[in-house]
């Protein structure tokens, strides 16, 4: 069946093309609730690292809900994708297409499965709902490359038609550490999809199929005009910022940049990074997009539209085969973390020219610890989660303590929901006294969580800002660093794993935030609630 192409439009009534945008924006939200709520892992129904949105039939986001910035990058790239590699006629309705691969499909890492259903209307492809979920398995794996990481699928048809194609999911589950979880996972996006296209059709029913398709061009109209203003509002010019990136799966910190050219009403960002590293730190070129994206829309407008016209006066270069821009085969699975330095790039420039537009560093990492291990039963188990630090100090505001930053946002795991479901008890779990950095107005401090292993297991861990620290603005000071440490000892880990015998403790402590503007000048009634709360030790 072929796909509905752009019509030829009057211009809508702007109280049409809004109200068929906020269906559009409730209809993502619908779609993610669904899935956290049907899902089954503790990663989608507790720490909603999941996401939604809808596409057009020609592969360009009509709206994405406001869950993980970074899932934009599984997105941008899939439907597209799909496009390209299947013929227009062959897709019909119940289809489901599923994959995750970040070289061939779109994908950003593998444990992000990407589900993509086509909508139909009187016979014509007029849409696409798409979902992604981060499935904690593929676990205890290498990082030098990414045949390493997991398994790599490319876009396939999941359902063909509205028959689940067995072989392709046999093959699927037999690659996963705990099948019981993903399969429920699965079936969690695949409702999601279908009350995406439920709501779709139900739309274009009620105001004609014209109307919304005319509704979409009009806001992705928007979007582009929305971002091009907010870019005309900035100083033509070339903005520069460097800063350094760690991981303890390097030997030493090394040195990224950017320069952004303003000139007029677009934006061109120049990044500059090492040549691709054997590790699992690399990020692909739809990872970059999405991260630029989100921080051009919260530095430019964060009212923007998240839909695909934002992106229209935006460029972005990087070198292919660099971490910033890999080419295959490199290892990608903790990609976040270098664009949570991506997103410090932009705001460290910005603040040149728009410094109240911006935050001090935020604790530009993302502290992971993945867990496996066996029941009693012999069932495999694996635990994932990723940990939140310090936000950065604003101009007029202190840093949030404790929170996901930037490309996360996603929540930290309850202590009950973790304790109930594995075999780990959680000693510790608080904010870290004095490590948000110091000045007019603080930056947030970090987290501190210590586990204790009540079984045999294996853990690997994540992260940066170990060695360095987050940046302040305007004379703000710099935020605390991060450190693992095992039973009090910071060494002991093989390249970032280790085995955990019953009794033993995992320490994990996250980085804290820059502060903005001169110590000097914070209130006196606020040093003191600082000595009250630790902020100050």
């Amino acid at each position: 069946m072929n796909a509905q192409t752009p019509v030829s439009r009057a211009k809508l009534n702007p109280i049409t093309v809004e109200v068929i945008g906020s269906a559009f924006a409730s209809t993502v939200e619908e779609m993610g609730e669904a899935l956290v709520r049907a899902s089954y892992s503790t990663n989608i129904k507790e720490r909603r690292d999941c996401s939604t949105a809808l596409f057009d039939a020609l592969g360009r986001m009509l709206c994405q809900a406001e869950h993980i910035p970074m899932h934009l990058g599984s997105f941008i790239g899939f439907i597209p994708y799909i496009l390209r590699q299947f013929p227009a006629d062959s897709i019909q309705p119940g289809d489901i297409f599923m994959g995750n691969d970040a070289y061939e499909g779109g994908g950003t890492h593998l444990p992000d499965i990407v589900l993509a259903e086509p909508i139909f209307h009187d016979g014509a492809l007029i849409a696409w709902a798409i979902n992604t979920a981060h499935h904690s398995d593929f676990a205890d794996r290498g990082h030098d490359h990414i045949y390493q990481e997991g398994l790599r699928i490319p876009p396939v048809r999941l359902y063909r038609a509205g028959v689940l194609q067995e072989d392709i999911q046999r093959l699927f589950l037999l690659n996963c550490q705990v099948p019981s979880e993903r399969i429920s996972d699965l079936r969690a996006q695949i409702a999601a999809n279908r009350l995406g296209a439920i709501r779709m059709a139900e739309l274009c029913v009620k105001y004609g199929l014209a109307d919304v398709l005319a509704a979409g061009e009009e806001l992705m109209d928007y979007a582009d005009r929305k971002m091009r203003a907010g870019i005309r509002a900035i100083p033509d010019g070339v903005y520069a910022f460097s800063d350094v990136f760690d991981s303890e799966s390097l030997d030493k910190p090394l040195d990224f940049s950017v320069r952004i050219t303003i000139a007029g009403d677009e934006a061109t960002l120049d990044f500059d990074s090492p040549p691709q590293v054997r590790a699992g730190l690399n990020v692909v070129y739809t990872a970059l997009l999405a991260t630029v994206y989100y921080a051009m829309k919260t530095v430019v407008d964060p009212t923007i539209l998240p839909n695909a016209g934002l992106a229209r006066a935006i460029t972005v270069n990087a070198e292919e085969g660099t971490i910033l821009r890999c080419a295959h085969p490199a290892a990608v699975d903790g990609r976040i973390t270098a664009c949570q330095r991506v997103v410090d790039l932009i705001h460290g420039a910005f603040a040149q020219v728009i410094p109240d537009r911006v935050v001090a560093a935020c604790n530009g990492s993302v502290h992971v610890a993945s867990f496996n291990g066996t029941r009693p039963d012999g069932a495999l188990w694996v635990y994932l989660e990723t940990i939140g630090g310090g936000f950065g100090a604003r101009h007029n505001k202190d840093g949030l303590d404790g929170v996901h930053v930037h490309m996360t946002n996603t929540s930290n795991l309850p202590v009950e929901a973790l304790e109930n479901e594995y075999p780990i008890t959680l000693r510790r779990y608080e904010l870290v006294d004095g490590s948000g950095g110091d000045g007019e107005f603080v930056g947030g401090m970090g987290l501190r969580r210590v586990y204790r292993a009540e079984r045999a297991c294996r853990v690997q861990v994540m992260g940066a800002r170990l060695s360095t620290a987050a940046w302040g603005l305007a004379g703000g000071q710099s935020g605390g660093s991060g450190y693992f440490t095992l039973n009090g000892v910071k060494s002991g880990f093989e390249r970032h794993s280790v085995d955990m015998q019953p009794g033993d403790v995992l320490e994990i402590v996250t980085p804290g935030a820059g502060g903005y503007g001169d110590p000097a000048r914070r209130p006196a009634d606020r040093r003191a609630t600082d000595l009250r709360e630790r902020r100050r030790v």
